[in-house]
């Protein structure tokens, strides 16, 4: 592993539920387009990888799909399968998964690829278990990104906290650039064709102190940089973070937060 797959694994140990109770709400925002993209219907073979809290699963057995599933974090291996009880969800890590070559019409991963520190062997990878024909659908935060992505960071930064060493960054040489055009050209070199890519933008609404539960709990890399001045840095970026929350409060007292992704797909 990179030294970022040592940092997203430490980031995310444990933090199964309360990644279920924050970020998951925005997560599922693409859920509907992913599987469109990857053309998810009753019957497709589909494997949903870097599962979380199931939202995807769950979605894709609605559709009436096979639906199999693995994440590296092993609360969110159980998470999935509670909120997904007919799929079959195992633990793995890219750009390693258990399942055999072709053995999917269809894979997904929603927000996976901002997790991974070889990314195009992420991809490769999901490629190998897919079949010839299949298609292989994916999202990214697109950067820069917009104004409702920011507000926690501005409040962390304004708070005089920085980011500590052992919060790892992508390898130059294994990043690529967090745009339709960027993401599209991982796909292409993955291997895959007929490559589409777009950005989808959504306003996501969340109660102020939800919205901070999730970093204050440690959750993702600015929820590392949130904490990693202890008590009183989260301390110091809350109050921050309540002065900023105003440019978001609509009239029923929640938060409009703009947020952007890029979706791509490909086929095998």
């Amino acid at each position: 592993m990179t030294a970022f797959d040592v940092m997203e694994r430490r980031i995310w140990d444990g933090q199964a539920d309360a990644y279920a109770r924050t970020a998951a709400w925005l997560c599922v925002h693409t859920v509907p387009a992913l599987l469109d993209a990857a053309g998810v219907a009753a019957g497709t073979r589909m494997l949903d990888v870097g599962c979380g809290s199931g939202n995807v699963t769950a979605a894709a057995l609605a559709r009436g799909a096979s639906v199999r599933a693995v994440d590296a974090e092993p609360g969110m291996v159980e998470a999935t399968r509670r909120a997904a009880p007919g799929a079959e969800v195992r633990s793995g890590v890219l750009p390693q998964l258990p399942y055999a070559d072709g053995e999917f019409d269809a894979v997904v991963a929603n927000f996976v690829l901002n997790h991974v520190g070889r990314p195009l062997e992420a991809l490769v990878e999901m490629r190998r278990v897919a079949r010839p024909g299949s298609t292989i659908a994916v999202t990214v935060w697109q950067l820069p990104g917009a104004p409702g992505q920011a507000l926690v960071g501005r409040a962390a930064q304004a708070a005089g906290l920085t980011r500590p060493d052992w919060l790892a960054t992508v390898d130059e040489e294994h990043n690529f650039t967090r745009t339709p055009d960027g993401l599209a050209a991982l796909l292409t070199a993955a291997g895959l064709g007929d490559v589409q890519a777009d950005t989808h933008t959504w306003d996501h609404r969340a109660d102020p102190e939800d919205w901070w539960a999730g970093p204050a709990a440690g959750i993702g890399t600015i929820g590392g940089m949130v904490t990693s001045a202890g008590p009183e840095g989260v301390a110091a970026a809350k109050r921050e973070y309540d002065a900023l929350c105003g440019e978001f409060l609509a009239d029923d007292g929640l938060l409009t937060l703009p947020h952007a992704a890029v979706l791509a797909s490909g086929t095998v």
